[in-house]
């Protein structure tokens, strides 16, 4: 998994409360086990029309947006059903970090899992990274994970909190298996210990 330390880029406001998974990626596109391929997919109902023509209305097919890295959104983002494709469809897209007031619980776990930073801040900043983001190409915003803070376009900074414990799984860039395989020698350890003390398991 691709460590997370520090991003700059292009934040896509998206002012939307209860943006839930089959909005991000709808059931159609949910018949791959690939991670990769799904960004063409991401929030497809929206970002197309029925002829398959792009939604210029759309904030992601809008120029200043099309290699956005950063969503700010509404409250509740990720709630209903707890496809992982979700996530999936952000990454292969190129986001790297999402903003609300709120998350689901499952969609906000998953998003550790694959690389990409949920961040919960107040309504008061979330309307100010709104402000921010509504200002096309010069909409950038840094996210500094190891200083947890957040750099508006005119410099102005805004502090979030994160658990240390998942925060440490970002900056390394260890999925689960990784975080297992960190602790692979106190494992061997317990194992040939145990085969000792109890050898009829």
């Amino acid at each position: 998994m691709e460590k997370f330390t520090k991003l700059t880029g292009v934040a896509a406001p998206l002012p939307v409360v209860n943006i839930d998974t089959d909005m991000i990626i709808p059931k159609d596109y949910l018949k791959t086990i690939k991670r990769t391929g799904l960004g063409k997919g991401l929030f497809a109902e929206a970002r197309y029309n029925e002829d398959g023509s792009e939604n210029p209305d759309f904030v992601l097919n809008k120029p200043a947006y099309r290699n956005a890295q950063i969503v700010v959104a509404g409250d509740n983002f990720g709630c209903g059903s707890s496809r992982e494709h979700a996530p999936w469809a952000l990454l292969d897209f190129g986001i790297r970090c999402v903003i609300s007031t709120s998350f689901a619980d499952i969609f906000y776990n998953n998003c550790f899992k694959n690389g990409i930073l949920p961040i919960v801040v107040s309504p008061e900043d979330l309307e100010k990274l709104l402000d921010d983001a509504d200002r096309g190409s010069n909409a950038i915003l840094t996210v500094d994970l190891e200083a947890q803070e957040i750099t508006g376009p005119d410099g102005g900074t805004l502090h979030f909190d994160i658990d240390p414990a998942r925060r440490h799984i970002l900056l390394e860039g260890l999925d689960d298996i990784a975080s297992t395989m960190k602790n692979d020698a106190a494992i061997g350890t317990f194992e040939a210990k145990n085969r000792t003390e109890r050898p009829w398991l």
